[in-house]
Order: structure tokens, then C-alpha cells, then sequence
């Protein structure tokens, strides 16, 4: 594959992922992690460093963020993608009450490496200290 193809792939992939976050199926978000997948999330929250493999991800990072949320008030809203090569940027929103009374409205930012079709790296950034002080007060 070329560049522009193995770009295109890439984008596919994440675009596929992102869709099914939107609805909420969590169960299939796992097969679109390569089995050594890691997850960065920088900074100093009670869910920050690097999880790794699609179980630590999906049922321990991803649980520990939205278990300090109320499940029926959280929104997502996709923004879109820019993609080069294997790195992928996908651009999304996160709104919901926190259990702690506070209103959660994130922006996020994400970088997936894609390779042969799974997604094997992601590093992902949003304001820490919005996160901190309405999620993790």
C-alpha cells in the first residue's frame, strides 16, 4: 500500500470506531483494538498513564472516567477526522452531569496510530484540570 491508501485505511478505521462510540456499543469497540493496543491519557488524574490491550482499556480506563458521570445524561458529539499515514486525529465533544453535581463539557483530542487494520496506539488530550475539578472533585 501506498501512502494515500494506507491513509485512507487508516481514517476508515477510526471513522468506523468513532461511529461506533457515538452508539454506545461498547462490546463491539473492542475488536477494533490489535491485542497489545495501548491507551495514554497525560496528566495527573486518577485515570491518567498508559492502559494497555483492549481489556484494560475498555474495562478498566473506560469505566473508571464515566462511572464519576450519570449514564443518561452523557452526550457525544463528533467533530471529524484529519488523518496522514497510520496517525489518525479525531476531534469529539463529552457532555454530561458529573456525580458530583457539576457540569462536564469536554473537548477532546486524540491522536490512533492504525495498523493492518486495528487500531494499535492512541494518546489522548483534553483539559485535565476541568476533568479534575468537575469529575474527580
Amino acid at each position: 500500500m501506498n501512502k494515500q491508501e494506507i491513509t485512507v485505511a487508516s481514517k476508515a478505521v477510526v471513522q468506523a470506531y468513532m461511529e461506533t462510540l457515538m452508539k454506545g456499543d461498547m462490546d463491539a469497540l473492542r475488536n477494533f483494538f490489535a491485542p497489545d493496543a495501548t491507551w495514554t491519557l497525560a496528566g495527573d488524574l486518577p485515570v491518567s498513564g498508559t492502559w494497555t490491550g483492549p481489556d484494560e482499556i475498555l474495562d478498566e480506563f473506560v469505566p473508571a472516567m464515566v462511572a464519576r458521570l450519570v449514564p443518561e445524561s452523557m452526550e457525544f458529539e463528533f467533530e471529524g477526522l484529519i488523518a496522514e499515514g497510520e496517525r489518525v486525529l479525531a476531534e469529539w465533544n463529552t457532555r454530561g452531569l458529573a456525580r458530583a453535581g457539576g457540569r462536564y463539557d469536554q473537548h477532546c483530542l486524540a491522536i490512533f496510530t492504525v495498523r493492518e487494520g486495528r487500531i494499535t496506539a492512541v494518546r489522548e488530550y483534553f483539559d485535565t484540570l476541568h476533568a479534575k475539578t468537575v469529575v474527580f472533585a
